[in-house]
């Protein structure tokens, strides 16, 4: 298939709308114990050139929400509701012909785990070429001068014979190198990294982030990056989602939710970053409590039962996404981090437990800084 023939099956609708624009989407999934409520109404929008973080626990939804975008899940037992467009044209429902017409040549993802989505018995110089060939009216010597470029790219020495080498035959660093290649070979204009350093040493870490991210500048694409770590989108998104028990509870350019941060989930997860400062086997906090049964979530505010600032309202309201001063900074929270109501909800539980530390939802754990 040609770029001609994916633009023709793909046509988007002229305007300056943004590059991906998601409203209320909604996957649930359906079990022997009732419906999985993953993702649950999340709303947002993403330009072109732009770094997207989302941020959260495990089970919070981030990966699910990325798949779906993708169209990468199972079609049965699976709920979909909302809108996705990208490029201006609507891809929730599309049937999978026409969504793989959109993978790699339009939006691509970087996974988790290198050693499981690559394939273990094909050469690497076979895994790059193959989507190229598929998308690109190209010969198979111009793929695989392009394979070796791309190789190059993204950092990885000795390209040529890598070429011919498996994945087993490379440390965990290089093959994420080779899943960026492969994601970035047809130009997307969009790049799913869904928890790129997954078992990688910090030091691999940095360097995989810092390609990423110089990555998206070269090639102008908009980046969307999911991690449970807000010290991984510190410095590399413009904004940042937050998500909690499948829903977004704060989002905010990346300055303004450090500086102003008013969602206490997102306080608790700020606390909960190890810093180079600390002493020696200073306690490391952790938030309190289990993420909630997304079977069956409790009522009001989900974040309640682990809220160090949570009132009868928080339990029986659920908060919407509201304004902050902060152009673009919206939240969900009725005591808000930061506000006179806040701190009055923080002292008042304070006073009933006793005593505290305004720890805002965390606890702390022994481990070494």
């Amino acid at each position: 298939m040609s770029a001609a023939d994916g633009a023709e099956r793909f046509q988007p609708e002229p305007g300056p709308e943004p590059l991906l624009e998601v409203r209320g989407l909604v996957t649930h999934f359906r079990t022997d114990r009732g419906l999985v409520r993953a993702v649950d109404g999340v709303s947002f929008s993403l330009d072109l050139g732009k770094t997207l973080g989302i941020v959260g626990e495990s089970g919070s939804g981030k990966t699910v929400l990325s798949r779906s975008i993708m169209g990468l899940l199972p079609k049965r037992n699976v709920v979909r509701e909302g809108s996705i467009r990208f490029q201006g044209q609507e891809t929730l429902g599309l049937p999978a012909r026409r969504m793989r017409s959109l993978w790699g040549s339009k939006m691509a993802m970087v996974f988790q785990d290198p050693m499981t989505s690559l394939n273990p018995v094909m050469r690497i110089g076979r895994q790059i070429t193959e989507s190229l060939l598929h998308h690109l009216d190209i010969s198979r010597r111009y793929a695989e001068e392009t394979a070796v470029a791309l190789l190059q790219s993204v950092g990885i020495p000795e390209p040529e014979r890598r070429m011919r080498e498996y994945p087993h035959q490379l440390s965990g660093g290089m093959r994420q190198r080779v899943t960026i290649a492969i994601a970035l070979a047809c130009g997307p204009r969009l790049l799913f990294a869904d928890e790129p350093t997954t078992a990688l040493d910090v030091t691999v870490q940095a360097q995989i982030l810092d390609l990423l991210q110089q990555q998206q500048s070269e090639r102008y694409m908009a980046m969307i990056l999911v991690t449970h770590d807000l010290g991984v989108v510190a410095g590399r998104a413009d904004d940042i989602a937050v998500m909690y028990a499948g829903k977004i509870v704060e989002k905010a350019p990346t300055a303004a939710l450090f500086s102003e941060v008013r969602m206490p989930y997102t306080e608790a997860l700020l606390q909960s970053i190890p810093r180079i400062t600390d002493r020696s086997h200073t306690r490391l906090a952790a938030i309190s409590g289990r993420p909630p049964d997304l079977v069956n979530p409790p009522p009001g505010c989900r974040f309640s039962p682990r809220c160090a600032y949570a009132q009868d309202r928080c339990r029986e309201e659920e908060p919407p996404l509201r304004e902050a001063p902060t152009p673009g900074h919206r939240f969900a929270c009725w005591y808000p981090v930061g506000t006179p109501e806040g701190m009055e909800a923080l002292e008042r539980n304070q006073a009933r437990r006793g005593g505290g530390d305004g720890s805002g939802g965390v606890t702390s754990v022994a481990g070494n800084a």
